[in-house]
């Protein structure tokens, strides 16, 4: 991070420099006393379970030389008066943290995407990303600081080398994206697709679209919107804006159409993209026919920003799996697919396909609950039984307390399905359910800790 003077960060966040020279500076953000480091500025947050203005003795003695603070006591103000830190206070910490990463990523003229979508958002970072850096000092952020925390803590990567930024934006309810893009300001804005994620909180798949157009509100001739037409959410997208469209997908009116997609199993996919001027072979070392689909609208918008579809070849040819999300392990002829990071019925059908796209002698689905799909998540649960067993999964393991109901669409279908309430009564007998020649899925909800499968049946592969 550039370094910034306390009375700058004062007038950004449109605070009141209480004690401290004004001219003392901070070379980074932090929000955690225990990461925090010398030089720095803390922003005391006050969250549901902690409260940053209890760790502000903490974030002065490992060395921070600026607080940002919403309330403040007595004998900190001394402690900080005598430590010389600056000491500024806001009517909220969490807003001042997203002002502030406004105003820093102001100071820099450089090339900015953000990309959201309800399943494929973090996949096409990635590829966007590896694009990108074959022509620019690129940063992205990383793992799950895609809210209104994470991504302002993101920015403050951003240095005065840098060149281009792909921001991953998240949401579960209205309002998000669009604050996120106050902080950002993306020239280019790029939906994978739009689907049941988060539907417990925004009711229907319409205003999830409206939730994931708040992108393009501020948006002007001078902006550009890539959107997925294979989702029936955009098939017939019109714009209601005075912006720049780039359609992928399959169909003739795409702007970046893709061909002779091939699965390569366990070593990614083959595709092609054509457009009105030439076409492009592409291959990603991605499973998974879906990820055509990640991949050329991430191509679009590299080409947007200036890059060829040679370089956006080149690019993708680097790209591999991103922790727990695909990640396929082979241990004493087991192979499992570590695919733990989230789950939705759209990822879940996505995954499916690559688990009965590889060669085995059985397809083993292990799958846990699906979360934040509302008044529907029995249907939607059940739905994926079925989809599993028409896939050709042999057996089906459901785990949680919605997943039996996956196990119930697979025993409909005519598959072999067994359920458990928890992972604990399912790891102690999970020995005797796999063996040589297995290829095993592991899905479900970051919060179902399904890894701990994973972690299970590689210690049995030892």
């Amino acid at each position: 991070m550039k370094t910034i003077k306390a009375i700058e960060i004062a007038k950004a966040v449109s605070g009141e420099l209480l004690y401290g020279d004004p001219d003392s500076e901070a070379n980074g953000v932090c929000i955690d006393s225990r990461k925090a480091e010398r030089g720095q500025a803390f922003f005391a947050l006050s969250g549901e379970r902690v409260d940053g203005h209890d760790y502000l003795d903490d974030a002065i003695m490992t060395g921070c030389s600026v607080l940002v603070v919403s309330k403040i006591e007595a004998a900190v103000s001394v402690f900080a008066q005598n430590r010389g830190v600056a000491l500024i206070r806001v009517e909220n910490t969490e807003i001042a943290l997203q002002e502030f990463a406004k105003y820093y990523l102001s100071l820099f003229p450089i090339l900015k995407v953000a990309v959201t979508g309800s399943t494929g958002k973090t996949t096409t970072k990635e590829m966007l990303y590896g694009i990108l850096s074959e022509k620019y000092q690129t940063i992205r952020n990383l793992g799950n600081y895609n809210n209104l925390i994470g991504l302002p803590l993101s920015v403050f990567e951003i240095g005065t080398e840098t060149e281009a930024a792909v921001f991953e934006m998240g949401m579960d309810r209205p309002g998000e994206i669009r604050r996120l893009c106050e902080i950002v300001e993306p020239q280019i804005g790029l939906i994978t697709n739009v689907g049941l994620s988060h539907i417990e909180h925004l009711g229907s798949r319409e205003n999830i679209l409206k939730a994931k157009m708040e992108m393009t509100e501020r948006f002007t001739k001078d902006n550009t919107l890539v959107i997925n037409t294979d989702n029936d959410m955009f098939c017939n997208f019109c714009p209601q804006g005075d912006y720049q469209v780039l359609r992928v997908g399959k169909g003739e009116n795409s702007d970046f159409r893709i061909e002779k997609i091939k699965d390569l199993a366990e070593k990614g996919i083959e595709f092609t993209i054509k457009t009105a001027l030439a076409s492009q072979e592409f291959q990603v070392g991605l499973p998974g026919l879906h990820n055509a689909s990640n991949a050329a609208l991430a191509v679009a918008a590299s080409l947007e920003l200036g890059l060829s579809l040679e370089e956006a070849a080149k690019g993708l040819e680097k790209i591999s799996n991103s922790d727990k999300r695909l990640h396929i392990i082979e241990k004493k002829g087991i192979k499992v697919i570590d695919d733990t990071y989230n789950a939705s019925p759209d990822s879940m059908r996505a995954a499916i396909d690559v688990l009965t796209g590889l060669r085995g002698k059985r397809h083993i689905a292990i799958l846990g609950d699906m979360y934040e799909l509302g008044e529907k998540e029995e249907e939607y649960h059940f739905q994926i039984g079925e989809y599993a067993s028409h896939a050709g999964v042999n057996v089906v393991i459901s785990v949680g307390k919605n997943a039996g109901f996956i196990a119930d669409g697979a025993r409909a279908s005519g598959t072999k399905a067994i359920h458990f309430e928890t992972k604990d009564l399912l790891l102690v007998v999970l020995a005797q359910w796999i063996r040589p020649g297995d290829v095993i899925l592991v899905k479900g909800s970051r919060g179902m800790a399904m890894e701990k499968i994973v972690e299970q049946i590689e210690k049995a592969g030892e």
